[in-house]
C-alpha cells in the first residue's frame, strides 16, 4: 500500500489519538471531559478559593470601631452604628464593583495578557540566550584561568611546601 509514497506513517495497534482503531481507546477518549479555562463553571459561593483577600474580607465592625470598658454609648446608637457600618460596607462594595468591576477586569486582563506575552516571547528567550552566551564565555574564562593561574599557584604551592615548622616548648 506504500506504492508511490516516499514515506509512510507508522501504524500503531491502537491507532492514533484522533482515529483510534480499537473500541477501548475510543471509549477512553470519549469519557475524558475537555475542560476549557474560558468556559469553566465558576463557584458563586466561594469566590476566593485561594484565600488571596483573607485580610481584607475579614474586616468587621469590631475590627474598626470598639468602645473600651467605661466608655459606652447608648445601646441603640451602638446597634444603629453596627447596622449602618455593615450595610454601608456591603452595598457600597456592591455599587463600586457594579460600576468599576468590568472595566477593572478588562484592565487587569490586558495587563496580565501583556505580562504573559512579554514573559513568553521576550523574557524567557532573553534569559536562555544569555545563558547560552555566558556558557561560551565561562569556557573561555576557565581555559584562561587553567592556562595562566594554575601553573602560578602550583609553583607557589611547591615553594611553600618545602617550609617546615616545628613548635618547641621551653620551660
Amino acid at each position: 500500500s506504500s506504492q508511490g509514497f516516499l514515506y509512510t506513517a507508522p501504524v500503531r495497534e491502537q491507532g492514533n489519538i484522533y482515529k483510534p482503531n480499537n473500541k477501548m481507546m475510543a471509549d477512553e477518549l470519549s469519557e475524558k471531559a475537555v475542560h476549557d479555562v474560558h468556559t469553566k463553571e465558576i463557584d458563586l459561593v466561594n469566590r476566593d478559593p485561594k484565600h488571596l483577600n483573607d485580610d481584607v474580607v475579614k474586616i468587621d465592625f469590631e475590627d474598626v470601631i470598639a468602645e473600651p470598658e467605661g466608655t459606652h454609648s447608648f445601646d441603640g446608637i451602638w446597634k444603629a452604628s453596627f447596622t449602618t457600618f455593615t450595610v454601608t460596607k456591603y452595598w457600597f462594595y456592591r455599587l463600586l464593583s457594579a460600576i468599576f468591576g468590568i472595566p477593572m477586569a478588562l484592565i487587569w486582563g490586558i495587563y496580565f495578557a501583556i505580562l504573559s506575552f512579554l514573559h513568553i516571547w521576550a523574557v524567557v528567550p532573553c534569559i536562555r540566550s544569555y545563558l547560552i552566551e555566558i556558557q561560551c564565555i565561562s569556557r573561555v574564562y576557565s581555559i584562561c584561568i587553567h592556562t595562566f593561574c594554575d601553573p602560578l599557584f602550583e609553583a607557589i604551592g611547591k615553594v611553600f611546601s618545602s617550609i617546615r615548622a616545628t613548635v618547641r616548648k621551653e620551660i
